[in-house]
């Protein structure tokens, strides 16, 4: 049977890594996450990614984080890892992936390394080709993909998507515009949410949303009020929503993570304030603060059903 080559599209979830107060993976926490993650309609999971501090976890977790995506998925969404850093790891994680059932990874940079294009053609390449399995190539930080690069990477029938994390409006008008639907596009900016406005008459369709472990339901009305032109549903929930939470997100490096973990415990679905350094635990004021954003936003936008996607 002929593999599917094509991205995940719409609203993609990322579970966080629930670590217990010894520092330990809490697998029970992580397959609730999960599963809060597919009831709430949410188009994909991509586990053991940024969101789950994966720079942090051992080989063993990380296997043991795609087994429990694998299980509770159980093939009713696609299941990306992430992989990447050094080349050596890389291969060996995406053949874990391969083994253990996973759809595809997303392809992060390479770290603390500075390579030309024609070195990062070829770092996404190996990786990609190392398996059947389907990738999304992730520009952000040291990476910064050229039209030659992505030349290079279409020819390679297992890069499906190209994620974008560094926000140059520019290049990614000159990327989208050259490769069309030849790759799927998706958003990868810090709390997406704030972004995809831009992003999707680029031909974006799809956003990782961090804020989808505690309020799907937020941000689904919010991207198909964008998909189907309701401005005003739009505006009101980046004022009282998104532009909240990402004011607290910028006050401290690793927020990014660990305000995921305090947004889902004021919501009731505790995975543990525990993150690994040099991420640090968010303050109790940034906290306070986080709390009352979220009361006001279930006040304003109650949850009821989940809500469907229009896409």
């Amino acid at each position: 049977m002929n593999k599917i080559r094509k991205a995940p599209k719409g609203i993609l979830g990322f579970p966080v890594a629930p670590f217990t107060t010894s520092n330990k993976l809490d697998e029970n926490a992580l397959a609730r996450n999960i599963q809060f993650l597919l009831d709430e309609g949410l188009e994909a999971i991509f586990v053991a990614c940024a969101a789950a501090e994966y720079p942090s976890l051992s080989k063993e977790e990380y296997e043991a984080m795609v087994e429990v995506a694998v299980s509770v998925t159980a093939g009713k969404v696609p299941v990306y890892t992430g992989v990447g850093g050094n080349i050596q790891t890389s291969l060996e994680l995406a053949r874990i992936s391969a083994d253990r059932g996973a759809d595809g990874y997303l392809i992060l940079p390479p770290y603390l390394v500075t390579g030309e294009q024609a070195g990062l053609a070829a770092y996404f390449k190996a990786i990609a080709e190392s398996t059947d399995l389907n990738s999304i190539v992730y520009q952000r930080d040291n990476v910064s993909l050229s039209i030659s690069t992505l030349e290079a990477l279409a020819e390679v029938p297992q890069v499906v998507g190209v994620k974008d994390g560094l926000g140059n409006m520019e290049l990614n008008g000159l990327l989208t515009h050259t490769f069309g639907k030849r790759f799927g596009w998706l958003n990868g900016m810090p709390l997406a949410e704030v972004t995809m406005s831009a992003y999707v008459p680029l031909g974006f369709d799809s956003y990782s949303s961090a804020i989808s472990n505690y309020i799907p339901h937020i941000s689904r009305k919010f991207y198909n009020g964008i998909l189907s032109g309701n401005q005003e549903t739009v505006k009101e929930i980046y004022q009282q929503v998104i532009m909240p939470i990402n004011n607290i997100r910028r006050q401290r490096k690793g927020y990014a993570v660990s305000l995921i973990k305090a947004g889902m415990e004021i919501m009731g679905m505790p995975v543990g304030q525990t993150v690994r350094l040099p991420i640090l635990p968010v303050e109790k004021e940034h906290y306070a603060e986080m709390q009352t954003i979220l009361e006001n936003a279930l006040d304003r936008f109650p949850k009821e059903t989940p809500i469907q996607s229009i896409q």
